[in-house]
């Protein structure tokens, strides 16, 4: 069982790392992952051998709070912890700017009264003077008094968790700015003492180094630091809060054929809901009446909206840019594909990366570590005859800019943001493992239908044989394929169905594997084979065409009637537009490209030359594929593979990191570690950049964060006291704070990391590795487009003019750009949109 929990008490790595192995020891835990950023933990265990309130106890006997998360002890919710991240750095934001307002009042006139005389600032005369020097000592107190009051946490949580002998953040603070106070209490005894014997020169002296601005000060300015890391904390959760935001609050019903508005959350699954126009579709379902235009870029990061008609399916929370359509909810709540998402998120923002551990070990030993220096630090001065107010001055210093939270923040925060840079860009990481792991690929293995092609074949060549009419072999195959659900049949069936060509009845139909289908009518038996079964009946003319067909990088298929071959009718799964650039950026940042596919030799070798890979494997089983993955990676290579069907899912579940194509089925998405949502193969090269993004700004955040301490620390402890360096508490603890706020802020930079779009006009080639076609453009200007059906169908017919490579088509603009990768007249284009039913003209 998975469990998740709320940890109150957290301030720094060394809180988290206790409290990780507090509850690692409990018996029958399996794994324990604590994030310092969200204050949560997440637990897997044995509920036969433990329970949730032992975990608990665990955690409080190690001097922290815990509760489960949602309040439910004994059942989890998958969804029952989506969104505390965010409530939790709202409210945490919210309470650290009230405790700073208060400190900030304080500690300034603190700060005015103890320093003001130095820099000749006006004070009342009672304040001023050797025999004032009383008022001027308790004044401070109890102005002191309730910047430690309002501040009491750190001390509350330093003090119980040095009694439970795991030091950390707030003990460093508790005890620097308590010996402070205590010292304070001492100078003010001792300007006491110098009044009952009347010596005004033990008065001076003890009034010269009470320390309550210095405890103000302290507190007043790591409460800043806290302030500014709170905020910054609320913005590396942006990623979950937009897609919370982005949950519809309402839906249309129709129930007994009257429409009402209902709330979200009341929709049930079967109910037919009424989505028009602008409206923010409330649940996943099916369309059963009507079409649209759907922007679905919320949640793929594509920005062209989709078409959309009855049978379609449609995902909550997408927006329904034009036409109307009525839906059955098949999917609603937690079910939904967006509530996934946000659990995903939420879950792999709470995951820990492995470099994290490192922080993790030296935290735990950190603390303990600057406590033993802070007190040798004062013995030193002391020894070396320095008065107590010196020794003690280094020796606070030291504690309170130590403090670790930089350390704590350096990798979660990087995380954090990162991912959620990838979940806005269509790029769903599901755990901080595989976002660490991704920097380091070296060799990206590739699936070829699906995803380095469309994965929806269309025909390309029928070629009728031995007296066969090219109508009746059309026929023939379409009767026969219509029963199948091979992707090559869905291509034979569009084709015929778009020329109107009518079937006949099959009986008796089988399906062979690894051979074809067959099936009888008229007492003729009609097979759809492929080119081994045929190859006892395909002649060496025959076989030239069939090469040739598979060496454009089609697929044959062959078609007979009665054991006589009648022709053939080849089809071709077209390539992505992306595919071709991916591949060569891949290459460039030193990645190995391989291509696994159970297709043939030579339409796998044919496909893969048109990209630019060179290592290609075809005519493997789904094993064969896991067998191949698993070699590579016993060769020491860290490989990626990225797929989108079934027989992918072995591969996906044998790699260091599975990614799975968005369009492709739950299994592959289910075995995968990342999911690109946009279907799109460049996005693999977006995540393996992100990936390095993201552990660079954990390295910078490391070294910055070992680098302050290893220079911070000696110097506050006095070690260059000869060059006259020498850090005044207050001065230690402004840097401590600035510490965390650089950290975090680095951090935030991620946010600006762009999930860039390829150039599709460079294509690659296994002879020339990059070679940019020259692709003209012209523009049309279109009148008579009303919505985004209409860009739809000018795009579509503008596409379908040969010598056209692509149409970008802006409704606003009424303007249409036209790729060409050929020669054609500006008449062919003018006339495919007048056929299409809209005016066209040059717009130049």
């Amino acid at each position: 069982m998975k469990q998740n929990f709320d940890i109150t008490g957290m301030t720094c790595a060394a809180c988290s790392a206790r409290v990780e192995k507090c509850v690692s020891a409990v018996g029958g835990v399996k794994n324990v992952t604590v994030n310092l950023l969200k204050n949560s933990m997440s637990v897997e265990y044995d509920e036969k051998t433990v329970d949730a309130e032992e975990i608990i106890g665990a955690v409080e006997k190690g001097g922290y709070g815990a509760a489960v998360s949602g309040g439910n002890s004994t059942v989890q919710d998958k969804s029952s912890t989506v969104g505390n991240a965010p409530n939790n750095a709202e409210n945490e934001q919210s309470k650290m700017l009230g405790r700073l307002i208060i400190s900030a009042v304080f500690a300034v006139i603190l700060s005015y009264i103890a320093m003001g005389h130095m820099f000749n600032l006006p004070l009342p005369t009672f304040f001023l003077g050797h025999h004032n020097m009383g008022i001027f000592a308790l004044t401070q107190l109890l102005l002191t008094l309730p910047i430690m009051a309002v501040n009491y946490k750190y001390y509350k949580n330093g003090f119980k968790s040095l009694l439970h002998g795991s030091p950390n953040m707030d003990t460093l603070i508790a005890v620097g700015s308590g010996a402070s106070f205590i010292y304070g209490i001492y100078a003010l005894y001792g300007i006491m003492y110098g009044y009952s014997i009347n010596d005004l020169s033990v008065v001076h002296s003890f009034g010269e180094n009470m320390y309550f601005e210095t405890v103000g000060m302290i507190l007043t300015l790591i409460t800043l630091g806290k302030y500014f890391e709170s905020r910054a904390k609320r913005k590396t959760t942006d990623a979950i809060m937009g897609l919370m935001d982005m949950s519809p609050k309402t839906a249309v019903v129709i129930r007994e054929g009257k429409e009402s508005e209902i709330s979200a959350d009341k929709i049930q699954i079967g109910d037919i809901l009424s989505v028009k126009a602008g409206s923010t579709i409330p649940a996943d379902g099916i369309i059963i009446e009507g079409n649209a235009a759907i922007d679905e870029s919320s949640l793929t990061g594509e920005s062209i909206p989709v078409e959309k008609k009855a049978g379609d399916s449609v995902i909550g929370a997408t927006v329904s840019k034009s036409g109307y359509f009525k839906m059955k909810a098949e999917k609603v709540g937690s079910d939904t594909a967006l509530s996934q998402i946000i659990r995903l998120v939420d879950e792999a923002t709470s995951s820990k990366a492995p470099v994290a551990k490192l922080a993790d070990k030296v935290a735990g030993i950190f603390v303990p570590v600057v406590m033993v220096i802070s007190v040798v630090t004062a013995i030193v001065w002391l020894l070396l005859g320095f008065g107590i107010p010196h020794a003690f001055t280094a020796a606070v210093s030291v504690l309170v800019i130590s403090c670790p939270c930089a350390l704590g923040l350096a990798t979660p925060t990087a995380i954090m943001v990162g991912m959620g840079r990838g979940t806005s860009g269509g790029i769903l990481i599901k755990s901080a493992e595989a976002l660490e792991l991704a920097h380091a690929a070296d060799t990206v293995v590739l699936d070829k239908t699906g995803t380095v092609t469309q994965g929806k074949p269309d025909v390309t060549d029928i070629i009728p044989f031995g007296g066969t009419d090219r109508e009746s072999l059309l026929k023939a195959a379409y009767s026969l394929e219509r029963l199948s659900e091979h992707p090559l049949a869905e291509a034979v069936v569009r084709r015929a169905e778009k020329e109107n060509v009518k079937y006949f009845e099959i009986s008796d139909f089988t399906q062979t594997q690894g051979r074809g289908i067959s099936g009888k009518s008229g007492g003729k038996l009609y097979s759809a084979v492929n080119y081994a079964a045929a190859e006892d009946l395909i002649d060496e003319k025959i076989s030239e065409t069939a090469q040739k067909l598979a060496d454009e990088g089609k697929t044959p298929m062959f078609f007979m009637c009665d054991e006589k071959l009648i022709g053939i009718i080849a089809a071709a799964d077209k390539i992505k537009p992306t595919s071709g650039v991916a591949v060569g950026e891949l290459k460039k940042m030193g990645i190995d490209v391989i291509m696994l596919t159970g297709d043939n030799k030579r339409t796998a070798q044919a496909v893969g030359k048109s990209v630019g890979i060179g290592h290609i494997v075809s005519e493997l089983y789904p094993g064969d594929k896991e067998r191949e993955v698993a070699a590579l990676i016993d060769s020491g290579r860290c490989v990626a593979v990225v797929g989108d069907g079934i027989n992918d899912a072995p591969a996906l579940a044998r790699a260091n990191i599975g990614i799975a194509i968005g369009a492709g089925t739950d299994i592959a998405m289910e075995s995968s570690d990342i999911v690109l949502m946009k279907s799109d193969l460049y996005d693999v090269v977006n995540t393996i950049r992100l990936s390095r993004a993201v552990m660079r700004n954990i390295k910078q955040n490391l070294f910055w964060a070992f680098f302050y301490n290893v220079i911070g620390i000696p110097i506050a402890a006095g070690v260059f006291y000869g060059l006259g360096l020498m850090l005044n508490p207050m001065i230690g603890a402004a840097a401590m704070s600035l510490s965390s706020v650089c950290v975090v802020s680095n951090a935030l930079r991620l946010r600006r990391f762009k999930i860039t779009k390829p150039d599709c006009t460079e294509n690659y080639t296994e002879d020339k590795k990059e070679v940019r076609v020259m692709e003209n453009k012209t523009t049309l200007t279109v009148e008579g487009m009303m919505c985004m059906h209409c860009v739809s169908h000018v795009k579509e017919a503008l596409e379908k003019v040969e010598g056209v490579a692509g149409a970008e088509v802006d409704l606003d603009k009424k303007t249409a750009v036209v790729t060409l990768s050929g020669d054609v007249p500006t008449d062919a284009l003018i006339a495919a949109v007048e056929a299409a039913g809209y005016k066209a003209n040059d717009a130049v």
